[in-house]
C-alpha cells in the first residue's frame, strides 16, 4: 500500500499553496468551489458531492494558472470598466446642473434689469414694480 502527502498551506484570502508528492500548485478556494492549476471543482450544496474536472489532457500543465490569470483580467477590467461608467455619468449630472444654475442665473439677471429699466421708464409712479 501505497503513501500519499498532500498538504495545503492556505493564505489569504481563499488563495494558498498545495504540496503534494508530485510537486507544488496554487490554489484559490470559495465557498462556490475551488479552482487551481491542475483543474477546478464546484460544490453542489449536497454534503459529500461535487463535480471535479482537470484542465489538462494528458501531460500538460500550468494551464489553469493561465485560466486564473484570465479570470482576475477580466473581473478587474469589468471593475475597472463600471468605475469609469459611473464616474463619467457623475460627470455629466454635474454638467446639467451647471447648465441649469447657469440659466437661472442669466434669468434672473434678466429680470433684474427689465424691472430697473421699467423704474428708469416711469420713475414717479407709484405702482408696484415685480421684485426680482
Amino acid at each position: 500500500m501505497g503513501f500519499r502527502l498532500q498538504k495545503r498551506v492556505g493564505g489569504n484570502r481563499g488563495l494558498g499553496v498545495n504540496i503534494s508528492g508530485s510537486g507544488f500548485s496554487t490554489s484559490y478556494r470559495s465557498k462556490y468551489g475551488a479552482i487551481g492549476s491542475k483543474g477546478f471543482s464546484i460544490r453542489t450544496g449536497l454534503p459529500g458531492l461535487t463535480f471535479r474536472s482537470n484542465w489538462a489532457k494528458g501531460n500538460r500543465k500550468g494551464n489553469g494558472a493561465s485560466v486564473l490569470t484570465l479570470i482576475l483580467l477580466t473581473l478587474f477590467l469589468s471593475y475597472l470598466a463600471i468605475v469609469v461608467i459611473y464616474n463619467v455619468i457623475r460627470f455629466f449630472g454635474w454638467v446639467i446642473t451647471e447648465i441649469y444654475h447657469l440659466g437661472l442665473r442669466l434669468y434672473f439677471q434678466w429680470k433684474e434689469k427689465r424691472a430697473e429699466k421699467l423704474k428708469s421708464e416711469h420713475p414717479d409712479s407709484e405702482r408696484e414694480l415685480p421684485s426680482p
